[in-house]
């Protein structure tokens, strides 16, 4: 005859993996009253902030490489751009912003301060000659010049 414990055990996992799907449809948004996240593409554009980092689109473009970055809050002096190798390119900056509002009995003062960096892998392999940066109202744009690669040359064995 089959052990009676072995049953209750499976069926207190069943229970157990209801409760879980359960308390992960709520998280989710799955009671619309309950919604314990912020609606999904709210959460995508916290992500970067959460993180450390900002948002980058990368196009490979006929003979150069675009690369578009949001720095919010950046100056162009704290902007560092570096060419790790041909192929990883690395955008770094610092912030450091003080906002003072003074107002009838009411005064604000607020700080950030931050470092954020990402390390991006182009499509292709990029040099630095002939290559331009511009930086306008927070948008940061790279026009990558691609390295020409030579074809192939075959080699005959004599």
């Amino acid at each position: 005859m089959a052990d009676p414990r072995r049953y209750r055990f499976w069926r207190e996992f069943d229970e157990m993996m209801d409760e879980m799907d359960r308390r992960f449809q709520e998280l989710m948004g799955g009671f619309e009253s309950r919604r314990l996240l912020p609606a999904p593409g709210f959460q995508r554009q916290l992500v970067p902030v959460y993180q450390g980092t900002f948002t980058v689109d990368v196009k490979d473009h006929e003979d150069e490489v675009i690369v578009v970055a949001d720095l919010p809050g950046a100056t162009k002096e704290d902007i560092t751009i570096t060419l790790i190798d041909p192929k990883t390119l690395n955008i770094s900056f610092k912030r450091e912003e003080e906002k003072k509002e003074e107002e009838k009995g009411y005064y604000l003062q607020e700080r950030v301060r931050g470092e954020m960096e990402r390390t991006i892998i182009l499509p292709t392999d990029i040099t630095t000659d002939e290559s331009k940066a511009t930086f306008n109202n927070g948008i940061l744009e790279l026009r990558l010049k691609k390295i020409k690669v030579a074809p192939e040359k075959r080699i005959l064995i004599e």
